[in-house]
């Protein structure tokens, strides 16, 4: 009985990855059942009897992915600028090029613009909890959306992406940019 549990177990958890990971690599409506099947090495009808439809398969691939998210964004230090940087790049080398799939089809896709609004609302919640000693002490009304914006995927893409700087950088030069704005003058 338990090994079974572990096979339904394991079986679940590989369509689940076969759904992400294909969202990575395909846009939502290019990614069918049998794509999903074929990846996680079951059948339609097991992918099925396992969620039911489609559109379920992406609801609980897209929990359990904000489980993951979560849990690892959870772990950022509060009011460590230099610890929140290291959590927010450990989360955007493993979800910002899926992140920012989601997000140029969120306006094509009903489901994938519910997953971006909670996303959103995860990284605001994210952006208060670490950064909430600075913003309590702070006067300026503009802070919190600065440092959201700061902390961005498009701004981790910008740097990362498309001017192609490492992590190491990457890290110094949103340290550098976090710590302007929250008027932080003990480190460059």
């Amino acid at each position: 009985m338990r090994a079974r549990a572990e096979a339904a177990s394991e079986t679940r958890s590989r369509i689940l990855r076969a759904v992400l990971d294909l969202h990575l690599e395909r846009f939502h409506d290019q990614i069918t059942l049998e794509d999903v099947a074929r990846r996680a090495g079951v059948t339609v009808q097991t992918v099925l009897r396992r969620f039911g439809s489609r559109d379920q398969l992406v609801a609980a691939a897209a929990e359990q992915a904000m489980t993951e998210v979560l849990a690892q964004r959870g772990r950022a230090p509060v009011g460590d600028v230099d610890g929140a940087v290291e959590n927010l790049l450990d989360h955007y080398e493993g979800w910002g090029r899926i992140s920012l799939r989601l997000l140029a089809q969120e306006e094509r896709v009903p489901q994938l613009r519910v997953l971006a609004e909670g996303g959103r609302a995860a990284h605001y919640a994210w952006v208060e909890q670490t950064f909430g000693p600075f913003l309590r002490e702070s006067s300026d009304p503009l802070l919190r959306p600065k440092l959201i914006a700061l902390t961005d995927v498009f701004t981790w893409k910008l740097f990362r992406l498309d001017l192609g700087l490492d992590r190491a950088g990457t890290a110094s030069a949103l340290a550098s940019m976090i710590r302007a704005v929250i008027g932080d003058r003990r480190r460059p």
